[in-house]
């Protein structure tokens, strides 16, 4: 009198008829769990087999850190700095000074060149003439950059009070100097600004 109920299980796939075949495609295979999608989609990880083999793996691993780091700390990123390096005082004092041509930038480069050329084989005659031009460019050259190094630490100082009033200015002034000393392509880190104050467009 009463007909038993045919139920469908639940999680059984409702049969979806394809209107041009006419018939009902099967999947064919299981649905994979989300578990396993992932799992198919991560790249196989492989212990190393020996002492040795992990020892490789780690020193590559290592190289590749102190290789991101350097480039970080060419590019100026905070994270990858020196602690001397670190901070928006530091940071304003490297603009300002690579943002200008300062005598003492030029300081390292003359006395290499007169070094250079007072041992160079010159003449009798000409290398006493060296020696007496090396003898009295070192005092005038320290003259121009002593005054220099003076202007360049007290006007960063000064303005980096004004301009970061809350930030611990110990040493910025020196750390400034001592940049201004420094050849430009070799200042660490590498200036962001020309003379003028021209950003440098990152490296691609």
């Amino acid at each position: 009198m009463f007909r038993r109920r045919i139920q469908t299980p639940v999680d059984s796939p409702v049969p979806v008829t394809d209107p041009k075949l006419g018939t009902t495609p099967g999947k064919g295979r299981p649905t994979p769990k989300r578990s396993e999608s992932q799992g198919r989609r991560r790249s196989p990880m492989t212990a190393p087999s020996n002492r040795k083999e992990a020892y490789r793996l780690q020193r590559d691993r290592d190289r590749a850190d102190r290789t991101r780091a350097r480039e970080g700390m060419l590019r100026g990123e905070e994270r990858y700095l020196q602690p001397r390096d670190r901070g928006p005082a530091r940071k304003f004092a490297r603009e300002w000074v690579d943002s200008r041509r300062l005598p003492g930038q030029y300081f390292l480069p003359v006395m290499l060149g007169i070094m250079i050329l007072s041992m160079l084989p010159f003449p009798v005659e000409v290398r006493s003439i060296v020696l007496a031009v090396y003898s009295v460019s070192v005092p005038l050259v320290l003259v121009l950059v002593i005054p220099s190094s003076l202007y360049t630490s007290n006007k960063v100082k000064k303005e980096a009070a004004a301009k970061f009033p809350d930030e611990n200015l110990k040493g910025v002034g020196f750390y400034a100097a001592m940049r201004a000393l420094q050849i430009r392509p070799l200042r660490y880190p590498k200036p962001t600004v020309r003379p003028g104050g021209i950003p440098i467009p990152p490296k691609n």
